[in-house]
């Protein structure tokens, strides 16, 4: 699983074959295929297991910290840690982008996992709007889509071009300006707490 991860995130879905996984593996085809009934079950099985680990490692993060806002760090910083370490976060963003138009079964999974991250950000929101530490003039749902799509737009940079974006200091930067939105008195221009229009 490990070999096909890493040659998913570097080649995309369809540029890696069951061949091409084997031989990074140091295996044959056969012992793949003994594991797996193809190349699109080996690829489901690497999402979610890495999906449900680093799900399950930001959870248990979050529920460390109690004020919103720390909870919020430590998201920002596991996403950081899983696209530095390691190729999950990657090979996670190289195969949902892929997935748009080339495997609706793959798509519908990432539109789920998407979905629940958006949902535990707007719960975070709601955490912090009930603390007393963030606005009560914003739509957690659209906070939450506003959070994520900063973060996974800091991760695409920086895979797209390492050298000038600092993933870490782009992370940091992008905390700091939603902290200090999301924090009461914070800037009056936001997303309404309708969820309706949206004003900027």
């Amino acid at each position: 699983m490990a070999a096909a991860i890493d040659c998913f995130a570097r080649l995309g879905y369809q540029g890696t074959s069951i061949e091409r996984i084997a031989r990074a593996a140091g295996v044959t085809k056969g012992a793949v295929y003994y594991h797996f009934r193809d190349k699109e079950d080996l690829l489901f099985s690497a999402v979610k297991d890495r999906i449900g680990g680093f799900e399950k490692q930001v959870l248990e993060a979050v529920t460390v910290a109690g004020d919103a806002q720390a909870a919020l760090r430590r998201v920002v910083d596991a996403c950081f840690l899983h696209a530095t370490v390691s190729n999950h976060r990657r090979f996670i963003i190289t195969l949902m982008i892929e997935a748009l138009d080339t495997n609706p079964r793959l798509s519908a999974e990432f539109q789920r996992i998407l979905r629940r991250m958006r949902a535990f950000l707007a719960d975070l929101v709601r955490r912090g709007q009930g603390q007393g530490t963030m606005r009560t003039d914003i739509d957690p749902e659209m906070a939450a889509a506003l959070i994520a799509g900063a973060i996974i737009g800091a991760e695409v940079q920086h895979y797209q071009d390492r050298t000038e974006i600092d993933l870490r200091a782009t992370l940091d930067a992008t905390l700091e300006a939603l902290a200090a939105w999301l924090a009461p008195g914070g800037a009056t221009h936001g997303i309404a707490a309708s969820g309706g229009a949206k004003t900027w």
